[in-house]
């Protein structure tokens, strides 16, 4: 039964371009946890919990990874997706966020809402909180974004987060003749032009901003 389990779960994670860290941080468990669970047999069986989140993400039922046979009482979490949250450690200077190793409570988004918002893949997807006023009023210090890590590529006028030289940002980029500027909302910070482009790294587009009252 176990051996059935880990190939269902293989199968599952490559026919949806999944990996297994992705998955792993989607249990809130370190980046290795599924890969050993099916390359080694470690553990020798998922968590009740851990299968019925992997069930409600891949849309199975809970049989096909190890679960009781049979009908469930529908579940309201078998619509959502839970996305990891990257909790706020040091800023990297006006505008910074916290450095992307830090990791904490993941918070459950609607599948079909994050589809509609143009997120096709969620293993992709962080939430980052904002530190610094460089990004206000769009963006205020304490806010959350949602961040699609698969989208590095550029569109001019949108919100990206970026590492320039050793500093992590969240900026909005602009192209300006030849040039790409590193640009606040606020007014009172100017852009950034002169820098080198080869020390510019975008790690992926902000889709979506939420806050507290």
């Amino acid at each position: 039964m176990s051996d059935d389990v880990r190939t269902a779960l293989d199968a599952l994670i490559h026919e949806r371009g999944e990996d297994y860290s992705a998955v792993s941080r989607l249990l809130g468990r370190n980046a290795a946890y599924i890969q050993q669970f099916i390359k080694r047999g470690t553990p020798r069986t998922l968590a009740e919990e851990d299968r019925r989140r992997l069930a409600a993400y891949f849309r199975v039922p809970e049989e096909r990874l190890g679960g009781p046979a049979g009908p469930r009482p529908p579940s309201a979490a078998a619509g959502l997706v839970t996305v990891p949250r990257i909790e706020i450690g040091a800023s990297a200077g006006p505008g910074g966020i916290a450095e992307i190793e830090e990791r904490g409570r993941p918070i459950a988004f609607d599948a079909q809402w994050l589809r509609d918002l143009g997120a096709p893949r969620a293993a992709s997807l962080s939430l980052i909180r904002v530190a610094g006023d460089s990004m206000e009023p769009t963006l205020r210090d304490g806010d959350d974004i949602l961040v699609d890590r698969q989208a590095a590529a550029i569109r001019s006028g949108d919100i990206h987060v970026l590492r320039l030289d050793d500093m992590l940002m969240v900026k909005r980029l602009v192209r300006k003749g030849g040039l790409l500027l590193i640009r606040s909302d606020n007014p009172a910070f100017a852009d950034i032009a002169d820098y080198d482009p080869a020390s510019l790294v975008v790690i992926g587009r902000v889709l979506w901003c939420g806050r507290r009252l």
